[in-house]
C-alpha cells in the first residue's frame, strides 16, 4: 500500500495500531460506566474521577501519566543525537523524585480533600489568602502544560513517519490522522473525564513493558551491549568537520557536572508540580495510597533507563533518521529502530504503545488545564457564585478547546519550537515550586514576597532561554546557561529558582517589619493529616499521632 506522498505504508504495522487504538477508544467510552457516581456534573467526579482510585489504579494513571509518548521517543532520541547529558539525565531524575514525593505529597492530598481542593492554586487560594498568587500559580500552570500537550502530538507524528503517512503529501494523507485520533480523545474525555485515561492506562503501560522487555532482550542477543556502548562512545567521541566538536557526550566530564546535575534535580523538583501530575495525586482515596506509589513507581524509573538505551542500540543497529520528508530527525531514532529490527506486526505494537501513550497523558493534561482555568479564573474572576454542574460543564468545554489549540499548535509551527517551548514550560512550573510546597509547611512566606519572588524567577527564565541558540533556533534553543556571575552553565529553571527564593525570603523579613497584612489562612492544623480511610490522624512518618502532637504549619 502507498501513500499520497508516494512512500510505502506498512499495512501490518497500521492494521495492529488500528486494533489498539479502537480498543482504548472503547475503552475510553465506557469507562463513563466504571465507578459510576449518580452524577458526574462536578470536578470532584469529572475532573478528579470521584476522588476513588487505590493503588493499582493510581499507579497506572501516575505511570500513564507522567511517562508520555514523548518521553518514549524523546529520551532515546536525545542518547542517539547527543549522548548522555542531554537524555540519561531523565533517569536520575525520576528516581530523585519519589523521595520527595513521599514526603510532602500525602500532606498536600489530605489538605485538598478536606478542603474540597481541586487544583494546586485552590490549595495556595486558601493557605495564603491572595487571588493574585493563586492566578499566578494558575496561568503558569496553563501555559507549561499546553506545549507539554502538544508535545505528545509529536510522538503520533513520529509513528505515523514511520509508517509512511507522513512526508510532504497533502494535508489529508499527512494530518487527518491526527484529527481523528484527537477527536476521539476529545469525545471520550468530555464524556467520561478522568475516568477514561485512568483506564486506558492499562492498556499502555502492559503494551509499554512488552515492548521494551522484548527490545532489550533484542538487544541483548542481536547487537550485544558491548557493541551497542562502543558503537555510541564512537558516534559521541568523533568530531564534526564543520564545527571541530565532539558529536555529544557519551560520558559526562567534571564540565558537565553541575549542568548534569542541576538538570536532574532540577526537573525532579518540576516533575509534580505540573497540573496533570497534581490531578492523578488527587484522584486517589487515601494519603497512603500517595505513599505506595512513591514507593512503587521507580519501577517505571527502570523501565525509562532500557527505554533510554535504544537510543544507543539505534546507532549500533546504524539506524536512519531520515523522515518521508527526506529531513534528518532524531525523533524517529526509536520508532524506525523497531520498524528496521523487528516484524511488522511487533513494530505495530511498539507503535500502539507511543499512540497511546500520548492519548493517556494529552487527556490528564487537558483535564487538569481545563481545572484550572473554571476553578482559578472563571469561578474566581467570572462567576463566583458558579454551582458544580457550571463548573464541570465549563471544564469539559475547555478541556475540547485545550486540545484543538494544542493541535493547532503543533500543525502550524515547527516541531522544534514545540519541543523549546516545553523546555520553556519546566523552567515555568518550578517557580510554584515555592509557593505550594513550602505553604504545606509553613506560612511564614509572605504572600506578597512570594508573588514577587515568582514574577523575578519567571522573568529571569524566560529571557535566560531566549538567549540560548541551538543549530535549529536563535532562540529558546536549550535549558543551560552560565550561571549569574561565574563560567558554569547550570539548568535555567534551577537558577530561576534560586532569584526566586531569595527574593521571595528578603520581601518577606522586609514585609514581616512593615507589618504588611498577611491575609487569613483558611486551613487548619487537623488538614495537613486528615485521612479518611483511618479514624485516627496519621502523622507524616505513618504514625499514628494524638491530637496533642498535632502542630499547625506556621
Amino acid at each position: 500500500m502507498t501513500s499520497a506522498a508516494g512512500t510505502k505504508v506498512d499495512g501490518v504495522a497500521l492494521a495492529v495500531l488500528l486494533f489498539f487504538f479502537v480498543i482504548v477508544t472503547a475503552g475510553g467510552f465506557l469507562a463513563a460506566k466504571w465507578r459510576r457516581p449518580e452524577s458526574m456534573h462536578s470536578l470532584d467526579e469529572w475532573g478528579l474521577g470521584g476522588r476513588g482510585f487505590g493503588t493499582i489504579v493510581t499507579w497506572f494513571l501516575l505511570g500513564g501519566d507522567l511517562y508520555t509518548a514523548y518521553t518514549f521517543v524523546a529520551v532515546p532520541a536525545a542518547m542517539f543525537a547527543t549522548g548522555a547529558v542531554s537524555g540519561f539525565f531523565a533517569v536520575p531524575y525520576t528516581i530523585v523524585v519519589y523521595p520527595l514525593i513521599f514526603v510532602f505529597m500525602p500532606r498536600l492530598w489530605s489538605v485538598a480533600h478536606r478542603r474540597g481542593y481541586v487544583t494546586p492554586a485552590d490549595f495556595v487560594r486558601g493557605r495564603y489568602d491572595s487571588r493574585g498568587l493563586a492566578l499566578a500559580v494558575a496561568v503558569t500552570g496553563l501555559l507549561a502544560t499546553m506545549p507539554y500537550i502538544a508535545l505528545q502530538l509529536v510522538g503520533i507524528q513520529a509513528v505515523l513517519d514511520t509508517l509512511g503517512l507522513g512526508g510532504t503529501g497533502n494535508w489529508f494523507v499527512k494530518d487527518l490522522p491526527l484529527f481523528i485520533a484527537f477527536a476521539v480523545l476529545a469525545a471520550y474525555t468530555y464524556s467520561s473525564g478522568l475516568r477514561a485515561p485512568a483506564l486506558i492506562a492499562f492498556v499502555k503501560d502492559t503494551l509499554i513493558y512488552l515492548v521494551i522487555v522484548v527490545a532489550i532482550i533484542y538487544v541483548g542477543v542481536k547487537i550485544g551491549f558491548g557493541t551497542m556502548f562502543d558503537a555510541a562512545e564512537k558516534k559521541m567521541t568523533t568530531k564534526s568537520p564543520k564545527t571541530g566538536l565532539a558529536t555529544g557526550v557519551f560520558v559526562p566530564n567534571s564540565n558537565n557536572y553541575w549542568a548534569y546535575s542541576s538538570l536532574a534535580f532540577g526537573s525532579a523538583l518540576a516533575l509534580f508540580m505540573y497540573p496533570h501530575s497534581m490531578t492523578a495525586v488527587l484522584s486517589g482515596k487515601s494519603r497512603n495510597v500517595i505513599r505506595r506509589n512513591a514507593a512503587i513507581l521507580p519501577v517505571y524509573s527502570l523501565m525509562l533507563g532500557l527505554l533510554a538505551l535504544l537510543g544507543f542500540a539505534a546507532i549500533a543497529a546504524k539506524t536512519s533518521v531520515v523522515g518521508a520528508d527526506g529531513k534528518p530527525n532524531a525523533q524517529l531514532a526509536v520508532p524506525h529502530f523497531f520498524a528496521d529490527s523487528f516484524p511488522s506486526w511487533f513494530a505495530g505494537i511498539a507503535f500502539a504503545a507511543i499512540a497511546i501513550g500520548a492519548l493517556v497523558p494529552a487527556a490528564i493534561m487537558s483535564i487538569a488545564a481545563a481545572n484550572l482555568f473554571t476553578r482559578n479564573i472563571y469561578r474566581e474572576f467570572l462567576k463566583p457564585d458558579a454551582t458544580p454542574h457550571q463548573e464541570a460543564a465549563v471544564s469539559k468545554v475547555v478541556s475540547l478547546v485545550v486540545k484543538f489549540g494544542a493541535l493547532v499548535f503543533v500543525l502550524s509551527l515547527d516541531k522544534q519550537n514545540a519541543i523549546n517551548f516545553q523546555l520553556l514550560g519546566g523552567v515555568w512550573i518550578l517557580q510554584t515550586i515555592v509557593a505550594i510546597v513550602a505553604g504545606l509547611y509553613t506560612r511564614w512566606l509572605h504572600r506578597w514576597a512570594l508573588l514577587a519572588g515568582w514574577a523575578a524567577g519567571m522573568l529571569y527564565g524566560t529571557l535566560a532561554a531566549y538567549h540560548q541558540k541551538s543549530a535549529a533556533t536563535a532562540h529558546f534553543g536549550g535549558s543551560l546557561a552560565t550561571f549569574p556571575w561565574t563560567h558554569t552553565k547550570v539548568y535555567i529553571g534551577f537558577s530561576a529558582l534560586l532569584i526566586n527564593v531569595v527574593v521571595a525570603v528578603v520581601l518577606t523579613v522586609l514585609m514581616r517589619a512593615v507589618k504588611a497584612p498577611s491575609g487569613t489562612d483558611a486551613t487548619e492544623p487537623e488538614d495537613y493529616y486528615s485521612d479518611p480511610e483511618s479514624e485516627q490522624i496519621s502523622g507524616a512518618d505513618g504514625d499514628a499521632v494524638s491530637s496533642s502532637e498535632r502542630t499547625h504549619p506556621t
